[in-house]
């Protein structure tokens, strides 16, 4: 039987687990806006044809100050501190994007590399994400091995 879906092998059963399509940024890369985006060095089955240099993408958050009484008093109790990780994940996505666009911008397809940096600054947080911009092309052949997958 074959299965397009996306799987993971070791499935309790001995058959691939078939991965959700909401955690599907569980694969190597991720494609944003037409530009894949990797933390790896390279992408399997694409080639480096031109590397454009280094795009960062930077975004400074201030916390509420009403939503920071409130998770003080939740943080004595204890557990997440939902409204800080959506802020967080909220700037996240927003460096991303503006890696992305850097990229574009350079004429770029593919951000290899990628890396996040976040600090506290009192009471702002900076998020940052940075790599390296490139154009990139797959590799054309059915034979092509991905030795980042074996």
């Amino acid at each position: 039987m074959h299965n397009d879906s996306p799987s993971v092998e070791g499935a309790k059963d001995g058959h691939a687990a078939v991965i959700p399509p909401p955690i599907s940024d569980l694969h190597c890369f991720t494609e944003t806006n037409g530009v894949i985006t990797t933390t790896m060095f390279d992408i399997p089955g694409y080639r480096v044809v031109k590397v454009l240099g280094t795009v960062y993408g930077l975004t400074v958050r201030s916390r509420n100050w009403a939503a920071s009484i409130g998770m003080v008093l939740k943080s004595v109790a204890g557990g997440e501190l939902r409204w800080f990780t959506n802020m967080l994940y909220s700037a996240r996505n927003d460096a991303i994007s503006r890696v992305v666009a850097e990229t574009q911008n350079r004429g770029g397809n593919a951000v290899i590399a990628m890396r996040f940096d976040v600090a506290d600054l009192g009471s702002f947080a900076q998020v940052g994400a940075y790599g390296t911009a490139a154009v990139i092309e797959k590799i054309e052949g059915e034979n092509y091995e991905h030795p980042q997958l074996l």
